[in-house]
């Protein structure tokens, strides 16, 4: 038996696997002693991305998003490829999906976008000093660039037009950190 805070894990078992995520149930006893399971979904570890021109303008993403129905707002945002750091799957996703090339990257810290069943943490990113080039999209991606003050994007999240998680904290971190503050951030364990 084994600890997990307040909980005693019994016995742990994948029920799931496919290249993005595992499912895990564990069979365990609760905090308040009585038996009972717990799930736990595994998300490949990823990256947002926000990418901000000399102008002061993000570009984000534009995509409809099969789970949640729609078209969203994001950063750019992927899954950290195995032997991939996180700015080289910053980078990468970067190229791929708005077809930029960034040579100033500032990390902007890590999320945790679900805390209670999924662990799927998410390195953010700031991306600068733009060179623009052609897009090498998945087969399931259609994707398109919006251009955007940093302000108007703060309002879009505000009013829930962004709802993102990973993006809204990687907006706000930028925002204040142009405007407001500076903090050091800390480091995303994994």
């Amino acid at each position: 038996m084994t600890k997990r805070g307040p909980w005693k894990v019994i016995d742990s078992r994948e029920v799931y696997r496919d290249p993005w995520i595992a499912v895990q149930i564990d069979d365990v006893i609760r905090p308040d002693g009585k038996p009972g399971t717990h799930s736990i979904i595994h998300l490949k570890p990823g990256v947002c991305v926000i990418v901000l021109d000399g102008d002061g303008h993000v570009h984000l993403t534009e995509e409809f998003h099969y789970a949640v129905g729609r078209v969203t707002l994001e950063g750019v945002s992927g899954g950290i490829d195995a032997g991939e750091t996180a700015l080289e799957a910053a980078k990468r996703e970067l190229r791929e999906e708005l077809g930029i090339v960034a040579s100033r990257w500032t990390e902007l810290g890590c999320v945790d976008p679900f805390t209670a069943i999924v662990l799927s943490p998410t390195r953010l990113f700031l991306a600068e000093d733009l060179a623009f080039g052609e897009t090498s999209h998945e087969g399931t991606e259609q994707i398109r660039r919006a251009r955007m003050s940093l302000e108007d994007a703060i309002t879009k999240l505000l009013a829930s037009e962004i709802t993102h998680g990973p993006t809204c904290v990687a907006l706000l971190r930028v925002y204040h950190s142009r405007f407001t503050f500076s903090a050091r951030m800390a480091p995303c364990e994994r």
